[in-house]
């Protein structure tokens, strides 16, 4: 594969080598000429308008947070031709890639754990919804740091989101809450039930809502994941609220960081973890964990979202069978 020549962002960040591949942007090491330092950049690839607000929205979001379990934001631009944003380098994996080798024990992974919510419950208290919490999004280091990373489609709470105006909704598929599915206000909670799904597939190995996409959103509108009660003592309790239905019935981050910090210290992981499944459906590589599809899901009016609400508990069809009947529709972004 040929090299690309490197680039000099801002007239001091020159790339150095490409580290990550995602479906809008490509990051490399870079190095920073002004302070002789390594650092990540973001490069976005396909520029349109709606692009470049994403990525300075991202940056102004990044610069209002300061947290040791966020990934710190050095500067950026949208002027240039390629929107870039220059962010602390992690020496690390993303946690998707230590999954597709197998589930994590309940201690290890309650201490890593514990510092992402500590990090969202920083994000929440400025008022910031990070939207797009799933394991890629997760670096973990050699000596157990975790950092929370990508705030590309993160928002104010509150906020009239430019981006998202005419009822479109953004996030993963798989760990999208559903009042997000429903096109409803999203704040902190959202996240929560997110970091609950995380939790969940790390101990057992499989997501909680597989499938394709449109059945893996809808899934959870009418049913919440299938929690074994084989967990040690303590989880069972903690994932039930973390993924309720209703983001009223969820914790907060500071307290969900709190329970885990506790579970941390009374789990006992007699075998240094939890057993592995026979069968692990995760990316296997950070190329594919980068790539995971991000969704926009176009929701109707609230007289047809009610509509769909009375008449749920009745349908008995295949979820794949009903995505072309129902008043929503996802599209890949």
């Amino acid at each position: 594969m040929p090299t690309s020549p490197p680039l000099l962002l801002g007239g001091r960040f020159e790339t150095v080598e490409p580290i990550g591949h995602g479906g809008m942007a490509d990051v490399y090491r870079a190095r920073d000429h002004v302070l002789h330092r390594d650092v990540a950049v973001k490069v976005l690839r396909e520029v349109t308008e709606v692009d470049r607000e994403r990525c300075a929205s991202e940056a102004r979001l990044l610069g209002m947070l300061s947290h040791e379990a966020i990934v710190a934001l050095y500067d950026s631009s949208v002027e240039d031709d390629r929107p870039w944003l220059a962010v602390e380098l992690v020496s690390g994996r993303p946690m998707s890639e230590l999954l597709a080798e197998g589930p994590l024990g309940a201690r290890p992974l309650a201490q890593l754990v514990a510092q992402v919510a500590e990090g969202l419950a920083h994000a929440h208290g400025r008022g910031v919804v990070h939207r797009d919490i799933k394991p890629s999004n997760v670096l973990v280091t050699p000596d157990g740091r975790a950092l929370l990373s990508d705030f590309g489609i993160a928002r104010l709470v509150g906020s009239e989101d430019q981006l998202t105006l005419d009822g479109n909704v953004v996030g993963t598929a798989a760990y999208i809450a559903p009042e997000q599915v429903r096109g409803q206000p999203v704040g902190g909670a959202a996240d929560v039930y997110a970091l609950g799904l995380l939790l969940l597939e790390s101990l057992t190995g499989e997501r909680c809502f597989p499938g394709p996409a449109t059945e893996a959103a809808l899934a959870r509108l009418h049913q919440g994941p299938l929690i074994p009660t084989s967990l040690p003592p303590g989880w069972p309790g903690l994932l039930v609220a973390m993924t309720a239905l209703s983001p009223d019935d969820r914790p907060t981050a500071q307290v969900a960081a709190r329970r885990l910090r506790e579970l941390a210290l009374v789990t006992d992981d007699p075998e240094g973890g939890a057993a592995r499944p026979s069968v692990v459906d995760l990316a296997a590589t950070p190329d594919a964990a980068l790539s995971a599809p991000v969704l926009e899901l176009v929701v109707t009016p609230r007289r047809a979202r009610r509509r769909l609400r009375r008449f749920w508990p009745t349908l008995a069809l295949p979820l794949a069978g009903l995505a072309s009947a129902l008043p929503l529709w996802l599209v890949r972004s």
